[in-house]
């Protein structure tokens, strides 16, 4: 376990450095599509440049790993310990949440630290999306048992109700937990300058730990933030290799190691090493270029819309699914506004996609909250945790008819779920760690395991090809013309006119038409359509069954997140088009009620 009282005084002792080429960094870049067989090859060197930790693991790797890659994630860890033994590895853990979207029962949060524990991981760092700091006790009392490292996070955010009281005690209420090194989590790059000396000077006043700045680049305010936070005594900062850095991403490795060379903090590492690593990612990157996001430099209104540099490309993929690209500003002044309403949660895993996704169905419906996801409304009902400040009244209301708002740590509702995972696994997967990949991600996984008995190799990268000529029920418009498609919305139909003129961006007017119906074998009925694209979670109805219009019928997910999909009409399934696990599109028929 790392011993925080060795770098207490900071005033001359080395800056350590956490590298997050393997994690952080392409998760913001590359929408954590990197592959092992890309990570292998440099990993030795790595582990010889003398980082604080190398960052390989948690966050969306997990899921990434299983869902897009055929990989599996335990066995990254496991490959990547053996050629790089000597550097600490560091993960990223959602608390109650793991490396899931939701909260795990306690069972299952303790078996899958100490198998992270086993695989090679030393350093945790444990966050709660909201700072409700009861949904990080069963990981950290687990990583204590383990002997490794705990490092407690404050998500920092910026409102009305978060200021530098309430993240001192932060930090205090943290180290009584058992943190060995408390973390200034800035998932979405709101630091400024001054803001980031007076948080580290203020906490170091107050707390004998080693504090470690995580932050990124995305508002280009990240060089100034690096640097007084070293001014201020900070002990390690996270950075990425250059060929990683910038944009969306983190500070490059190689600007802090020049700035400080020859200074009291120099943190002695080799730039010509770093310069070998450097180039071998430069090439690496080429063969991921089609999941690069549009936005590569710098934006100072995330200052206002506080939307981490990940959620910024995944909202970018959905509206361009539904074909409203030309909305993401209107979605940009919306978050902040469902941010508001929601009682000011920190915007990062999995609030950022609840805030995010429930922001992008109020614009694209035309109508705030006409359609609330199911984790908003459990966000709401504070079964995520509890909420900074108050929430709006009408939201309340409307997600609250039902239900009471809890107020106990939301695990303490769970009842213990290993033995029933046990059970499910039969006959499909006995290792632990399959097993644990099933609890947080059962239908994923069991895709996974299906595809490895077949001899599904992993998912090869192939550099972005020129995009092709967009699919449309109509010719597009030529220059000053327009032209006129249908587009499903939401499961409602909206005929929209697209002109074009000489403006660099298409104006898109949309009035409502009416609902269309399908005609199965053996007679009428209303086609319940995908109001929005994703995979068909879970299916609550079958043929033959009687349904009243407004029940749910299906949930879909969508942005890591779940949404219910309603009957229109009351009637009996007729027919049903899908299947779980099936991805659709926006519009594509789900089932018939005739």
């Amino acid at each position: 376990m790392y011993e925080g009282s060795e770098i207490m005084d900071t005033s001359s002792t080395p800056l350590k450095v956490t590298e997050l080429a393997l994690r952080d960094a392409h998760q913001s870049l590359l929408a954590t599509r990197m592959r092992t067989e890309d990570m292998l090859p440099i990993a030795e060197k790595m582990d010889q440049v003398g980082f604080f930790s190398l960052e390989m693991w948690g966050g969306a790797t997990f899921d990434s790993c299983l869902r897009f890659l055929n990989e599996d994630p335990w066995e990254r860890a496991l490959k990547l310990k053996k050629v790089a033994p000597n550097t600490p590895f560091q993960m990223l853990l959602r608390g109650q949440n793991c490396v899931g979207y939701r909260h795990y029962a306690d069972d299952v949060v303790e078996r899958f630290v100490k198998k992270s524990c086993d695989v090679g991981i030393n350093i945790f760092r444990i966050f709660d999306a909201l700072n409700d700091l009861r949904n990080i006790e069963t990981a950290v009392k687990t990583v204590k048992k383990c002997g490794e490292t705990v490092e407690g996070c404050i998500s920092y955010t910026v409102s009305p109700v978060h200021n530098i009281e309430l993240y001192i005690k932060m930090a205090r209420d943290l180290k009584d937990m058992g943190s060995d090194i408390i973390c200034i989590k800035d998932m979405a790059g709101l630091l400024t300058p001054d803001a980031t000396g007076t948080l580290i000077r203020e906490i170091k006043k107050e707390i004998d730990l080693p504090i470690h700045l995580h932050t990124h680049a995305t508002t280009g305010l990240v060089g100034m933030n690096m640097q007084k936070a070293i001014d201020a005594g900070v002990d390690m900062v996270d950075t990425a290799i250059s060929s990683l850095s910038m944009g969306t991403s983190h500070y490059a490795t190689e600007c802090i190691v020049a700035a400080q060379r020859g200074t009291p903090r120099d943190t002695g590492l080799d730039l010509d090493l770093l310069e070998e690593i450097s180039n071998y990612f430069q090439e690496v990157r080429k063969n991921y270029a089609a999941f690069e996001s549009d936005f590569k430099g710098v934006d100072i209104n995330i200052l206002k819309s506080q939307i981490p540099g990940g959620m910024i490309s995944n909202m970018e993929n959905q509206l361009k699914e539904q074909n409203a690209l030309d909305k993401l500003e209107e979605v940009l002044e919306e978050v902040p506004r469902v941010r508001k309403d929601m009682g000011y949660p920190p915007l990062v895993t999995p609030t950022s996609q609840i805030v995010g996704s429930q922001a992008t169905l109020n614009v694209l419906t035309g109508e705030r909250y006409k359609l609330v996801t199911k984790e908003t409304r459990e966000c709401v009902l504070g079964k995520y945790g509890k909420l900074p400040a108050p929430i709006d009244p009408d939201l309340l209301a409307k997600v609250s008819k039902e239900e009471e708002v809890i107020d106990c740590r939301p695990a303490d509702l769970l009842e213990p779920e290993w033995d029933q995972v046990v059970t499910e696994c039969e006959g499909k997967c006995s290792s632990e760690s399959d097993m644990l990949s099933y609890a947080l991600f059962p239908k994923v996984a069991l895709q996974f395991f299906d595809d490895r008995e077949k001899g599904i190799k992993p998912v090869q990268p192939t550099p972005a090809a020129p995009a092709p000529a967009a699919q449309a029920a109509a010719p597009a418009p030529a220059a000053g013309g327009s032209a006129t498609y249908t587009v499903n919305v939401n499961g409602q139909a909206f005929s929209v006119q697209v002109s074009v003129g000489g403006a660099p961006q298409q104006a898109v007017t949309a009035a409502p038409v009416a609902p269309a119906a399908s005609a199965p074998a053996g007679g009428g009925g209303a086609t319940v359509t995908s109001p929005l694209p994703g995979s068909v979670f879970s299916l609550k109805v079958a043929v033959g069954d009687q349904v009243n219009e407004g029940d749910v019928v299906l949930i879909m997910e969508s942005m890591k997140m779940e949404t219910e999909v309603h009957a229109t009409a009351s009637g009996t399934i007729n027919s049903i088009q899908v299947q779980e696990g099936q991805n659709v599109k926006t519009g594509d028929p789900l089932l018939v009620i005739g």
